[in-house]
């Protein structure tokens, strides 16, 4: 400190601070009297002299005085300043964020866990930032995190507890240059892309947390419900040789009183405070729920099988368990089959991005400073293996990009190498690589989109424009198919029996028809090729109808109109039409182990072929090129290729895998079969003999009603794939297997997340796809929700609309 400032004393603050009070015409506050008092005596102590003010003790009315000595506390004998608050704070949100941001080099910790403020306090500190250099919000009820404002000197965050809190928004972290230490434990973030984008920004991280792991040799090892104190207990780190003594777990200790604000001050049992306020419009917090009313372990089922720990989450809620033993049983099964982690250790309060497959490593590949995760210490070998994993199962960039590349620089070389073509004579002919093809320069493009941001837009399709007599009107969409040659086109069937074609780039209904109870679920939809205004609707009822666009009437209003439809035979308990790639023949299948076979000039079924599986078959497809050969994919676990020409009675092959089979499609150019079973076991066969070409690496939850369904994506260079108890879709290269992206859905409060019924890749438009998503929860609705990976959303996107009544669970493609 420069020597012309001067410094003043303790007691002349006091004075200060007294004098203040009489000017505002209030007492002095006894607890501000006894913090500097306690000041006075550590600097006589020769500690660190530091002021304490505990928010619990203040009122609004001390604050304006306490105010008017704050910045004559900068150039005092004080040489710190903490905050800290309790249970039973009062103050108003304004009087607290002034006094917290009255202080600027000197105040080091603001602790604020179970925060007694609402969302608009949250909000603002986030967005202004504040001037500490530690900031405990544990329990804090965040959602979407977005701490966008300037934390310029803050070294240590702590956010453990955080139950609402499940992303990060695209600005978050930007302004925290020398953030080192970082805690997340017992949080929803799930999502490994989006968390790395944002951890990526945290340019001196060092140490990150997502879980906390503990020798589980020692008899007084806590559990989760234990309601002590981690402090009390060894650190995993203590107990391994290789670790420097110096923790970077206790860079937040106040030497001269004592306090330790660390990660390993972890609390357990902590009751959240009821705040019972409608959540924010932006998605940023939470307050729907009490942490007593929220057992955590329930949102884990998920994940329970990542790192291959076999835990069944799911038989331990059915038996009625305590939620003592369910984490006694999940933190038991941490300690096994994990790479480079001794079996003698157990996590502790893990996020469920800890249960995602290869999950340490892909956080030590990201984060190459990283030096501590999750209390273990990133050695040099462990970095050299997080690599090797990292190229194996995970794709940085599409179509094996190895650098990021931008926009600008990709045209630019596309300028350059035009320019450099015309100047060449007639008689010389260009010699074009294969990498500076037209293809290669678009999918380069791609990559450079992709690379810059890992929040793709989700966008919920709303439409509207059709006069349908009682105004506006909410669908309840259950199966839906793009147009294969007009790219604004989509047809989806609602649950209702609907059959609505809308253009789904401006939102607008095209066509519409209204079943009136001639139709119950829409489960079955496939346009016609060389008819592009045609399709067939099928619905579980067993209705089968073929449509033409340019017949039916632009509304419909009142009584059921046939007009533009032509009736076939039934086919009960339909659950799967396609047409075949001339537009002659349609097949059906359903909840039988019959086939339909149905001609579509004349109207007519030309022939069931019974029994071709041992149980229902839930998909049928015509292949995309060949219009006899088609295959079926059935819950006996068998995927069957059939031709028509061989009159089906013995299919050309038959492949098996371990569960039922959900559905099952060709690649573009019918090189290859893309097979889903139940709980993420996805295969690619070679169509030609059906022997396996991949076996996507998704990790199964362990549940025997995930039904999964993949499709693949920018013709068959990716695959996208989806389960219907899951809140993911995952992003895979259909050549190498290895993952590329996950997209998470999520819903405006806790409980309220997402799954995944049905998905579809945009046919025209390459990272694109759409979603058919429902909410995990009573009373909710199924939307249709467009996802653009090549566009960044800004922010992420909630959901918000009222929900119909939830439906019952449906097969179908």
């Amino acid at each position: 400190m420069a020597t012309d400032i001067p410094s003043f004393n303790i007691s002349t603050l006091e004075q200060m601070y007294i004098d203040s009070c009489k000017r505002h015409g209030v007492l002095p506050n006894t607890e501000i009297l006894s913090g500097f008092l306690k000041a006075e005596v550590k600097k006589s102590c020769n500690e660190i002299c530091s002021l304490e003010i505990i928010l619990d003790h203040l009122e609004d009315i001390d604050v304006p005085p306490l105010l008017d000595v704050c910045a004559t506390i900068e150039t005092s004998e004080i040489e710190v300043v903490d905050i800290r608050n309790g249970p039973n704070c009062t103050l108003h949100v304004e009087y607290a964020l002034s006094l917290m941001r009255a202080f600027n080099q000197k105040l080091q910790v603001v602790d604020l866990q179970d925060l007694p403020f609402g969302k608009d306090f949250l909000r603002e500190l986030s967005q202004k930032g504040l001037a500490c250099q530690i900031l405990n919000l544990r329990s804090s009820h965040f959602r979407n995190l977005n701490m966008a404002g300037k934390f310029m000197q803050i070294h240590t965050l702590n956010l453990d507890f955080s139950t609402s809190l499940t992303s990060f928004q695209e600005d978050c972290f930007t302004c925290m240059p020398i953030l080192t230490c970082l805690s997340m434990c017992e949080t929803r973030v799930a999502n490994l892309w989006t968390t790395i984008a944002a951890l990526s920004k945290l340019s001196s991280l060092v140490e990150l947390r997502f879980q906390k792991w503990i020798c589980c040799n020692d008899s007084a090892s806590p559990s989760a419900s234990s309601g002590g104190n981690l402090e009390d207990q060894p650190d995993v780190r203590e107990l391994l040789t290789d670790i420097d003594e110096e923790s970077f777990l206790n860079q937040g200790t106040d030497e001269g009183t004592g306090n330790v604000f660390s990660f390993n001050d972890i609390a357990t049992g902590q009751q959240v405070q009821s705040m019972m306020e409608d959540s924010s419009d932006d998605n940023e917090v939470d307050f729907s729920s009490y942490w007593q009313e929220f057992d955590y372990m329930d949102l884990l089922a998920n994940f329970s099988s990542g790192w291959n720990r076999q835990v069944n989450l799911q038989s331990e809620l059915s038996s009625g368990t305590s939620r003592n033993k369910k984490e006694e049983s999940l933190h038991g099964s941490f300690g096994r089959h994990v790479a480079d982690v001794p079996s003698k250790y157990i996590s502790h309060h893990a996020s469920p991005i800890c249960f995602e497959k290869h999950y340490r490593e892909y956080m030590i590949a990201s984060l190459p400073n990283l030096k501590v995760l999750d209390n273990l210490p990133v050695r040099k070998i462990d970095s050299e293996r997080a690599a090797v994993t990292f190229s194996q199962y995970f794709e940085y960039l599409p179509y094996n990009r190895k650098h990021k590349e931008s926009v600008v620089s990709i045209l630019h070389k596309r300028e350059i190498k035009d320019t450099r073509s015309h100047m060449l004579s007639k008689n010389q002919k260009p010699s074009y690589s294969h990498g500076n093809s037209l293809y290669s320069y678009t999918r380069s493009l791609c990559a450079a989109k992709l690379g810059s941001s890992a929040w793709p837009l989700l966008h919920s399709l709303s439409v509207s424009g059709c006069d349908l007599g009682d105004g506006s009107r909410s669908f309840r969409p259950r199966q839906f198919e793009y147009h294969p040659s007009l790219s604004s086109l989509m047809v989806f069937g609602t649950l209702d029996g609907e059959v609505v074609v809308v253009n789904h780039e401006n939102e607008k209904v095209v066509r519409y028809v209204s079943s009136l109870g001639a139709m119950n679920s829409v489960l079955g939809l496939c346009w016609l090729k060389k008819y592009p205004s045609k399709f067939i609707a099928g619905s579980d009822s067993g209705l089968l109808k073929l449509y033409d666009i340019e017949h039916m009437p632009p509304t419909v209003t009142g009584m059921y109109s046939a007009a533009g439809s032509i009736t076939f035979d039934d086919f009960d308990q339909l659950t799967s039409v396609h047409v075949n790639s001339t537009d002659e023949l349609f097949l059906a299948s359903g909840y039988s182990k019959n086939v339909a076979l149905y001609d579509i000039n004349s109207g007519r079924r030309i022939q069931v072929f019974t029994d071709v599986h041992r149980e229902h078959i839930n998909v049928v497809k015509f292949s995309n090129h060949s219009p006899s050969v088609f295959a079926t994919s059935s819950f006996d676990q068998d995927v069957k290729l059939w031709d028509l020409r061989q009159k089906p009675i013995q299919p050309c092959y038959t492949t098996s895998v371990s569960r039922g089979n959900v559905m099952v499609c060709f690649s573009p150019d019918d090189q290859y079969l893309l097979a889903s079973a139940v709980d993420n076991e996805v295969r690619q066969l070679l169509a030609v003999d059906g022997r396996l070409h991949l076996s996507f690496d998704i990790a199964p939850t362990g549940s025997s009603q995930n039904y999964t369904r993949s499709y693949y994506m920018n013709g068959r260079d990716y695959i996208i794939s989806g389960s219907c108890d899951e809140h993911v879709v995952r992003v895979c290269c259909a050549q190498t297997g290895r993952r590329f992206r996950d997209i998470s859905l999520e819903g405006k409060g806790l409980g309220n997340s997402m799954y995944v019924q049905s998905l579809r890749g945009d046919p025209f438009r390459d990272f694109n796809m759409s979603i058919l998503a429902a909410y995990m929860r009573p009373n909710s609705r199924y939307e249709i929700v467009k996802v653009n990976l090549l566009a960044s959303c800004g922010n992420a996107k909630g959901y918000s609309k009222s929900r119909d009544s939830c439906p019952s669970t449906s097969m179908g493609g």
